[in-house]
């Protein structure tokens, strides 16, 4: 069953409406215990990212959640800040990270002195690079996505960018290593493109 962890940040309950609407089913996942049947995960996320880490550390969840990604190979999806978590650290305070992609969050202003208005916010084309299978039924080559965030991620090896966007410099906006994937937008705010996002990731 896929999993919505629930440590204290993120949209849960809008995940689960997509998925109720999808006829897929999906769980919220508090414990250890609720963890047991996971076949998927999906990590959300919304403010800082020190504050999410943060209440990851203190939820007692971080630990089962490693074994799951890193040991069993269970697919994991974060999503905005929870996509920034999957990386190694922040410039948004000193917190570490889970490391398990490659990568270090950086503010959009360190990129280019090309950005816009910080954050960036609302609707953006997304084009997939690679062969993320989250990507593979989008009706179009160029989906439109909902964006909100003042951080990106920025990845050692371009092998593990799915996705780029562009906001004044071009960015990667999805990372996959293996069953590792995360998305800097939010799927579950994006009609239909982020429907058959999220199907896509029950479907793997």
């Amino acid at each position: 069953m896929i999993k919505i962890v629930d440590y204290g940040l993120g949209n849960v309950s809008a995940f689960r409406n997509v998925y109720k609407r999808l006829n897929i089913e999906a769980g919220t996942a508090r414990t250890a215990d609720d963890l047991r049947d996971a076949t998927k995960l999906i990590l959300p996320g919304v403010g800082a990212f020190g504050r999410a880490m943060e209440l990851l550390d203190h939820s007692n969840l971080r630990d089962p959640l490693e074994k799951l990604v890193l040991e069993r190979h269970v697919p994991v999806l974060g999503v905005c800040v929870g996509m920034q978590m999957l990386a190694r650290s922040s410039d948004e305070g000193g917190a570490r990270g889970l490391g398990w992609i490659d990568a270090d969050v950086r503010a959009f202003g360190s990129l280019s002195d090309a950005i816009p208005i910080i954050p960036h916010m609302g609707w953006n084309d997304v084009t997939p690079v690679g062969d993320s299978p989250l990507f593979r039924d989008l009706a179009s080559p160029a989906a439109r996505f909902y964006f909100l965030h003042s951080y990106c991620v920025v990845c050692d090896d371009e092998r593990d960018v799915a996705a780029v966007s562009h906001y004044g410099v071009q960015f990667g906006c999805a990372v996959r290593s293996g069953n590792i994937h995360g998305v800097q937008f939010h799927p579950e705010k994006s009609h239909q493109f982020g429907a058959q996002l999220l199907k896509s990731f029950a479907s793997l």
